[in-house]
């Protein structure tokens, strides 16, 4: 099992920036994909971006160009550059861990609230 723990959720005006970070621990080495995920209010959760073992990034059309998707090996931690940022960004955002192609694990969720 992987034991995930976001931070770096906020409160900012909306065209401002965040980074949440997700650090990973447990079976790290099962590892082969990580992704960001977010929930807003009364909607489903959504994909937002991953990264995988190989280094292969996707984005969610809703904020391509706008967000990054980055991790730091050494730390055990990925990250989620947020730039630009909207109103309709405001969510929980989740971390979610992939292991051994078939088992999931999630962190506990960081609050992102975007002001108009």
């Amino acid at each position: 099992q992987v034991q995930l723990v976001e931070s770096g959720g906020g409160l900012v005006q909306a065209g401002g920036s965040l980074r949440l970070s997700c650090a990973a621990t447990g079976s790290i080495l099962s590892i082969n994909a990580m992704r960001w995920y977010r929930q807003a209010p009364g909607k489903q959760r959504e994909w937002v971006a991953a990264i995988t073992s190989g280094g292969r990034i996707n984005y969610a059309d809703s904020v391509k160009g706008r967000f990054t998707i980055s991790r730091d090996n050494a730390k055990n931690t990925v990250y989620l550059q947020m730039n630009s940022l909207k109103p309709e960004d405001t969510a929980v955002y989740y971390c979610n861990a992939e292991r051994d192609y078939r088992f999931r694990d999630w962190g506990q969720g960081t609050q992102v609230t975007v002001s108009s």
